[in-house]
């Protein structure tokens, strides 16, 4: 999908989802609704699935409609950073997921990276907030993501695969496995290494 039609098809989501939360008359209602199923129509025009399902997914957001939150484990063992082989693609990237609701930040990422490689962590520092969309990330969501990456050191535990992961290891830089893209990039990799060792919060 083409990157514009993607953010165009999430700027007439959040209007059409916001205007469907607040609005009060019917026929306000009605368009919110036809303008929903146009963005759905697009999106299943340029992509790989069919506009039930697009309508399907897009119904079931409801309120204000605010980015999702990624949050990822950044687990170092000397100089190498933890990996875990996602099986829907059958490739790698650090440990993590969406956050749940009712759970700080920190909480779920420990959550995350226990669930994915068995490891018990304490996250000790946010390391960078990214916007997915702007960081080459494939494919593209039809909904708007923030990526939050935290420094982790391990307090127990041992490598366990998981119902979404069938791969545990440490990798260095130069030796990086193929990456799941999807979500991780080997930039973002590097930044790690940079951020492990400065003071700062990158944002982007």
């Amino acid at each position: 999908m083409d990157s514009k039609w993607v953010e165009w098809t999430k700027k007439l989501q959040a209007i059409a989802q916001n205007g469907l939360t607040f609005a009060q008359d019917k026929y306000d209602l009605e368009r919110y609704r036809q303008l929903r199923e146009i963005t759905a129509e697009i999106i299943a025009s340029y992509s790989d699935h069919n506009f039930p399902e697009v309508m399907n997914y897009l119904s079931k957001e409801t309120g204000y409609m605010t980015p999702k939150v990624d949050v990822r484990g950044v687990v170092f063992s000397e100089d190498k950073l933890l990996f875990v082989k996602e099986i829907l693609d059958s490739r790698w990237t650090l440990p993590g997921g969406w956050a749940d609701v009712c759970a700080s930040p920190k909480e779920n990422v420990e959550r995350e990276v226990f669930e994915e490689s068995g490891f018990e962590v304490q996250a000790t520092r946010l390391l960078a907030v990214y916007d997915r969309s702007r960081h080459g990330h494939v494919p593209e969501f039809p909904h708007h993501v923030y990526k939050m990456f935290f420094l982790c050191e391990v307090t127990g535990g041992s490598p366990q695969l998981s119902m979404e992961t069938n791969g545990v290891e440490f990798f260095g830089l130069d030796g990086l496995p193929e990456l799941s893209v999807s979500r991780i990039t080997e930039k973002q990799i590097r930044r790690m290494y940079e951020l492990r060792d400065l003071r700062i919060v990158d944002v982007d």
